[in-house]
């Protein structure tokens, strides 16, 4: 369902992401792992396009979208949850949640979003920006969720949100994953997150991957090296 192949991006004259190579199928969640700079949300920016691939391939079930910009990257199957999530503070829940809307579907969101997120259906009137950072998570994986995507990548999302709301957001992407036969490219740094819903985990270091498992052969000594300050 997605395949990388030889990317390469980075800022300016600087070449950060480094001929990566990743594949991952239908309803299958890969973690990518490293500390902080070591060049995850570079290489989820430029998954989606926000920058541009300098060489390289980004296949969606086949068809490679490297070159095209992110609306239309969108459109071939591709939703992202960035870093810091980057909801409309002003706009509604529900505004918000239409913002990732197709014309297709007429202003109407799909009522699995909310079985998914009960607590966004509570607050459906209420002001983005008055919702904790683990309700605002939860809104930024719902907009992502109505653009029907085939790849769901999501920068960093447990960052800054409580223990007891990240055991809700990995139930609800395995969930999602069970419910639409999603594939998820999650970027994290906690490895317990990752543990439990990850099928395969690979670490990234200095913007190349250094080292894959799947998660029942994993190595978490070594992961854990790798994640260390």
């Amino acid at each position: 369902m997605f395949k990388v192949s030889g990317l390469v991006s980075g800022y300016g004259q600087s070449e950060v992401i480094h001929q990566i190579d990743l594949s991952a199928a239908t309803g299958e969640i890969v973690a990518v792992m490293g500390r902080n700079g070591m060049g995850k949300t570079t290489f989820f920016k430029s998954l989606m396009g926000i920058l541009p691939c300098r060489a390289g391939k980004v296949e969606i079930a086949g068809v490679d979208v490297a070159q095209m910009q992110p609306f239309e990257r969108v459109a071939k199957g591709i939703a992202y949850v960035p870093q810091g999530r980057m909801i409309f503070s002003t706009l509604t829940v529900l505004e918000n949640i239409k913002t990732g809307l197709p014309k297709s579907a007429n202003g109407k969101v799909p009522s699995e979003v909310f079985e998914l997120f009960p607590v966004l259906y509570d607050m459906r009137d209420r002001r983005g920006g008055n919702l904790s950072g683990g309700q605002q998570q939860q809104l930024a994986i719902a907009r992502a969720l109505v653009t029907n995507p085939k790849v769901l990548l999501l920068d960093e999302p447990t960052e800054g949100i409580q223990p007891s709301i990240i055991k809700d957001i990995a139930r609800s992407l395995k969930e999602i994953r069970t419910l639409k036969q999603l594939t998820i490219i999650v970027s994290e740094q906690v490895l317990s997150f990752t543990m439990e819903i990850a099928d395969r985990l690979v670490v990234i270091e200095k913007g190349r991957f250094v080292h894959e498992n799947r998660r029942d052969e994993l190595d978490i000594a070594k992961v854990s090296s790798y994640l260390s300050v």
